[in-house]
């Protein structure tokens, strides 16, 4: 087989780059030890919810790769969501300042370059920072995450997911760490024993090492995390007044205490937008692209349940117009079912110091199209702020692998002052709406029969506060709803779970009042009137050894007790 010359290398480059729609500009090809800034390398806009890797060892650009792609994505109108690990990427709020050397850097690759800012919104995982308070309850948070914050094994999660449904089907609110603890607390005393050995695999044994995890969790201060107001993670969906698109910026300054606490949160975010967002197809861009970094943290360790579900999310959530890229060191980091989810892939150098590093170098060369390159010299001799690329093209086909040169970023290639961030966060629109707890009447005070702290009112488009009373097993949700509220739910629910318009009319006032004093009484065994024949239809649709649950449904409208692939339970905020 003949050797190409430089020329043909350089042209197969330039027609697998030669792209009609929208792009984010990555940087200029390097042929034969040589710059080429008429060989441009990009990655169509269209296809970054295809997903994809940034990978490479410590101090080769990773963090400046993205932030150069968060830019970009900015300027075209695209949210993006980036965990800020290092501190770094708060300079994204600040405008870069050039030099010389910067300016032959990008005149080499053909980059006009101008210092910017970008519209940023800082966050913090409940407050341990200096950004808005990120705040998730328990109970949507869900046993498998939850689990996997606290670190159980998988008879203990399992344990775990028979006590969510206790509280789920004895209406116990889980909005915070005490909230579980009590129920928990309630089931292995004298009192609970009996609804224990009815849970039937939950052990007390089992019951109480949840428990002393839970402690744990206090002690590390973790309480502040779980609680409300909920984040709502349409927040990372918006645009800025100008067009473009918000970065959400997470600050992680307590990450090297807390790494799975991180990560797993990272999953609860993605767990939410998949359940929340509407099936979108392929788009002419994203709706958000997803940057997590240190990737590994997600996958050491985790269960079967757990990878699973990182495994079905990933694969679905593309048609929902989200882009995820995983950050990390090498693709062996990230489960093969995950990696062949990847299609956009950003390898940084690699090193190969020992054995176990050649064998990852020659895992990172393996999953590359044939190319041009030698890619194992290439992958260990590449500089910083140089990566061997390969992209999805507009027609769903791998572009030529590029050894490229990237651009720089535009604005701050560090942090931010402290000062900016605190200004930033005090003004955002967010901060009314989430900067203050707010402790309502959930399992804790039902268990306990103790009323709420008061925290001032919930936050707009937080659920209403439950009517306070002391917990009794199996008893009716506190409180009474009109004939009206529950032909509403009914209709809802029709709509929601069984996806299709509802066949009951919406009532006048007038006729519902009328129908609730002329209602017969309500069959026993069925749930009764309406909530009868909402069990019935729902028992009907799903199949006969579903029609207890869909009477569980029926007869606790307006709780949403089916729960996602992570066990989360999408409590409707919008």
């Amino acid at each position: 087989m003949a050797m190409k010359s430089t020329a043909d290398k350089v042209a197969t480059i330039q027609k697998g780059y030669s792209l009609e729609g929208a792009t984010i500009e990555l940087g200029a090809a390097i042929v034969d030890g040589e710059l080429h800034k008429d060989a441009p390398v990009r990655l169509p806009l269209a296809m970054m919810n295809r997903h994809g890797l940034v990978a490479g060892a410590t101090g080769t650009g990773k963090t400046v790769t993205l932030h150069m792609m968060a830019e970009q994505l900015c300027a075209a109108g695209v949210p993006v969501f980036l965990a800020d690990i290092k501190g770094d990427l708060s300079g994204l709020a600040t405008a870069a300042t050039g030099s010389e050397k910067l300016k032959a850097r990008t005149d080499s690759i053909g980059q006009a370059w101008a210092g910017k800012t970008f519209p940023v919104e800082f966050l913090a995982l409940g407050g341990d920072g200096n950004g808005i308070p990120v705040r998730a309850t328990i109970t949507s948070f869900g046993p498998i995450l939850l689990s996997r914050v606290m670190e159980l094994n998988d008879t203990q999660e399992s344990s775990l997911q028979l006590v969510f449904h206790f509280a789920d089907k004895n209406n116990l609110e889980l909005i915070d760490l005490k909230d579980l603890r009590a129920v928990i607390q309630f089931l292995t005393s004298d009192e609970g024993k009996d609804e224990l050995e009815d849970l039937g695999g939950l052990s007390k044994a089992t019951a109480g090492v949840i428990l002393r995890e839970l402690v744990t969790l206090e002690a590390q201060g973790m309480e502040a995390f779980f609680g409300e107001p909920e984040f709502d993670t349409a927040e990372l969906l918006r645009t800025a007044p100008d067009g473009r698109g918000v970065i959400t910026c997470l600050e992680l300054p307590t990450l090297q205490t807390k790494p799975m606490v991180f990560s797993t949160f990272l999953m609860w975010l993605l767990a939410d937008l998949f359940e929340d967002l509407p099936e979108a197809g392929d788009l002419d861009k994203p709706k958000l692209v997803f940057f997590l970094d240190e990737a590994h943290l997600l996958f050491n360790d985790a269960s079967k349940a757990f990878l699973e579900a990182i495994t079905t999310t990933v694969r679905l959530i593309r048609s929902k117009g989200v882009g995820i890229f995983f950050v990390t060191q090498t693709p062996k980091d990230v489960p093969a079912d995950v990696l062949g989810q990847l299609a956009n892939r950003i390898q940084h150098a690699l090193r190969a110091f020992t054995p176990e590093d050649a064998k990852a170098l020659k895992a990172a060369v393996s999953t590359f199209p044939v190319s041009d390159y030698d890619l194992e010299e290439t992958l260990t001799s590449a500089g910083i702020g140089e990566a061997v690329i390969t992209v999805m093209n507009e027609k769903g086909a791998p572009t030529p692998v590029a050894l490229t040169r990237l651009r720089a970023p535009e604005s701050v290639m560090g942090p931010s002052t402290d000062e900016l961030v605190k200004s930033t966060a005090a003004g955002s629109a967010l901060l009314p709406k989430y900067g203050t707890a707010v402790d309502t009447i959930s399992a804790y005070e039902k268990i306990s029969g103790k009323s709420a702290t008061s925290t001032g009112a919930a936050a707009p488009g937080q659920p209403p506060t439950p009517s306070t009373g002391v917990f009794v097993p199996n008893s009716p949700v506190p409180g009474t709803m009109d004939q009206a509220a529950v032909d509403a739910d009914a209709r809802r629910i029709e709509e929601e779970i069984l996806g299709r318009p509802s066949i009951r009319p919406a009532p006048a006032p007038e006729r519902a009042r009328r129908a609730e004093r002329t209602a017969p009484p309500a069959p026993q065994e069925s749930g009764g009137g309406m909530v009868g024949d909402l069990a019935g239809a729902l028992g009907g649709a799903l199949g006969g050894g579903l029609k207890s649950m869909a009477r569980s449904l029926g007869t606790q409208l307006g709780r949403e007790l089916l729960r996602g692939v992570f066990g989360t339970s999408s409590r409707r905020r919008r």
